[in-house]
């Protein structure tokens, strides 16, 4: 079995769990010197079609509107990392939006964060995370 990882997307959406796994995806990016994208999914009418900041973009200072996308690419930024992008995807099921375009635009890897939840919360609740481990088409490390 041959591992391929050319690339790398990370979810993130601003909550805490978000924020360690932003950490997390830097760091491995930037050891196994790969390109690195951030997606956080919006539900909105704007269309289906996502919104992508590329790294000349982004090292331009052309910058989404979204937070989480802002903060991932000033932290990245900062930690000296230049092979970034970030997508805007428009979507009403997070999991389904992010597995699919993960798939569409050849990602070998995913990374997202989980709050950890257990027992009837979970359940309540749901988790995005266990979705998207059971949705997708490539590795998937969920950061707790």
């Amino acid at each position: 079995m041959t591992v391929t990882m050319d690339k790398i997307l990370c979810a993130t959406d601003g909550s805490a769990p978000s924020a360690k796994t932003v950490t997390f995806a830097i760091e491995l990016a930037q050891r196994l010197a790969l390109p690195l994208s951030f997606v956080t999914v919006v539900d909105t009418d704007e269309g289906e079609t996502p919104t992508i900041w590329d790294a000349e973009a982004l090292v331009a200072g052309k910058m989404p509107v979204d937070k989480p996308l802002i903060l991932a690419i000033e932290q990245a930024l900062k930690a000296g990392l230049r092979r970034i992008a970030a997508v805007r995807a428009p979507g009403s099921e997070i999991a389904k939006t992010i597995v699919d375009y993960a798939e569409k635009n050849s990602y070998h890897h995913i990374v997202m964060g989980s709050a950890g939840l257990t027992g009837a919360r979970r359940f309540l609740i749901g988790s995005v995370a266990a979705d998207v481990v059971n949705l997708a088409h490539c590795p998937v490390t969920v950061v707790r």
